[in-house]
C-alpha cells in the first residue's frame, strides 16, 4: 500500500477533497512509520493536511498508529501525562518543570516527553533537569525506575519513538510545522487518566479539544502557551479547555502578576533559576506562574478552580527544597 490513494483524496481540489476518516489517517500513518513510503508522498500528505487545516479525526487515527508503535510504554504507572514539544525564540526558561516537580513530590507519577528546537539553549527543558533533580531517562526501563523512585522522569522523543522523531524533523526541510506536531501532544504513551498539553495557536485549542474527546481521554487540559508549552502565564488572562468524562469544559484563569515584563525576560542564568526552587531568591511573577500552571494542571485532574489555585500554593511554599540537584 503506498500514500498515493491519501495525498489524492486530500489534494483533488476545492469540489472533491477531503479530509480523512480516522481509519485512514491511522493507515497512511503506518504506512509512513513502517517504511513503505516515498519522501516525496510523505511531504505531499503532510502539508496538504497542514493547508487543508488539521481535522480531530485525522489527529486521532495519527495517534492511534504512533500508540501502536510506543505500545510497551502503555505498563508504565503514570498519573499525568506532560508533552514538551515547544518550538520557537519566543521561549524563556522552561519554569513549567517546577509545577510538575512539585506535583511529583505530592505523590502524583508524572511523565514529561518531548523533543525541542528552534529555540535558544536556556529554554530547553533538558538543560535545567539536574537542577530540580528530574530523571532524564534513555529507555523504558531507567523512566519506570525513576517513576517508582521519585515519581518523575522525562524521556526524549529520539528514545520513545525516534520514527516519529524523524518526521517532526521534517519541518526543517519543509520550512513548516505538521499535523506530527499536533499529534505528539496527544500521544499520551502511557495511556495516563490525565493529560495536559499547551499549543502555540488559539485555534489548536478546540482540536486539541476535540481530538482528546475521539481518543477516550479521560481528563485533558490544553492552554495557548508560549512556544506552545504547558505553562500558564500570569500577567494575563488564560483560558483553559478542559475535558472531563468526555465532555467539554471552558475556563479562565485570571491575571495574578504585573505585565510590565515579558515572561521570557524572566530570569538571568541556570544558577538562577535553581536559586529560585531553593528558595534562595525570590521572583513573584515566576512564582505566580508555577503556582497556576500547577494550579491548571490539578484542574485536570478534577479539583475545582478555587481549590486547586489554594492547594497549588500550598504545595510551592511546602516543596522540599533538598530535591534539587
Amino acid at each position: 500500500m503506498s500514500l498515493a490513494p491519501y495525498v489524492k483524496i486530500l489534494g483533488r481540489g476545492p469540489s472533491k477533497s477531503r479530509n480523512l476518516t480516522r481509519e485512514e489517517a491511522a493507515d497512511a500513518m503506518s504506512i509512513i512509520l513502517n517504511g513503505n513510503a516515498d519522501p516525496e508522498a510523505i511531504g505531499a500528505l503532510l502539508m496538504l493536511l497542514r493547508y487543508r487545516g488539521e481535522d480531530a479525526s485525522e489527529l486521532a487515527g495519527f495517534v492511534d498508529a504512533m500508540r501502536a508503535r510506543t505500545a510497551k510504554w502503555q505498563d508504565l504507572d503514570v498519573g499525568l501525562d506532560w508533552p514538551s514539544y515547544s518550538a520557537g525564540r519566543s521561549r524563556g526558561w522552561p519554569w513549567f518543570l517546577m509545577a510538575a516537580k512539585i506535583l511529583a513530590g505530592d505523590g502524583i507519577k508524572v511523565l514529561i516527553h518531548g523533543w525541542n528546537s528552534h529555540q535558544q539553549s536556556h529554554a530547553n527543558p533538558r538543560n535545567v533537569l539536574e537542577q530540580l533533580g528530574i530523571p532524564f531517562t534513555t529507555s523504558h526501563l531507567e523512566a519506570k525506575e525513576a517513576l517508582e523512585q521519585v515519581n518523575i522522569c522525562y524521556i526524549g522523543l529520539e528514545n520513545l519513538a525516534s520514527d516519529i522523531l524523524d518526521l517532526l524533523k521534517l519541518r526543517d526541510v519543509l520550512g513548516l510545522r505538521s499535523p506530527v506536531n499536533s499529534s505528539l501532544r496527544l500521544l499520551n504513551p502511557a495511556l495516563a487518566d490525565t493529560t495536559v498539553q499547551g499549543v502555540f495557536h488559539p485555534a489548536f485549542l478546540k482540536l486539541q479539544q476535540e481530538a482528546s474527546v475521539l481518543l477516550a481521554q479521560k481528563q485533558m487540559a490544553v492552554i495557548k502557551g508560549g512556544g506552545g508549552e504547558f505553562e500558564v502565564s500570569p500577567i494575563k488572562p488564560v483560558s483553559l479547555n478542559l475535558v472531563k468524562n468526555n465532555q467539554a469544559e471552558l475556563h479562565t484563569i485570571a491575571e495574578r502578576a504585573d505585565g510590565g515584563i515579558r515572561i521570557s525576560e524572566l530570569g538571568g542564568t541556570v544558577n538562577d533559576f535553581e536559586a529560585i526552587w531553593r528558595g534562595e531568591s525570590e521572583d513573584a511573577t515566576i512564582e505566580e506562574l508555577v503556582v497556576g500552571t500547577c494550579a491548571a494542571a490539578l484542574m485536570a485532574r478534577g479539583q475545582d478552580q478555587s481549590n486547586a489555585m489554594s492547594y497549588a500554593r500550598r504545595l510551592w511554599k511546602n516543596r522540599n527544597l533538598s530535591n534539587a540537584a
